[in-house]
């Protein structure tokens, strides 16, 4: 025996708003994380970006490379 209200009669009863104003609030929150999205990539792209220029200041010149590749060769033998 059921005493009371089925929970899909329930929520019937507390939904106030139309489909209409439902697809809007669920288009402006695609919207919102569209935007975040790009906001994520432009951040990713610009830590790449100074990931690369440093590995770049941190590389040694090519006549540093070579004395350092002879001195190991030397010290090995």
């Amino acid at each position: 025996m059921f005493i009371g209200k089925r929970k899909d009669e329930d929520d019937m009863a507390k939904s106030t708003k139309t489909y209409e104003e439902r697809i809007r609030a669920l288009e402006k929150k695609e919207q919102e994380s569209i935007e975040a999205t790009k906001k994520l990539i432009a951040q990713r792209k610009e830590l790449e970006k100074r990931k690369k220029a440093r590995k770049v200041k941190n590389e040694p010149t090519g006549s540093v490379r070579l004395v350092g590749g002879g001195i190991g060769s030397w010290l090995s033998d």
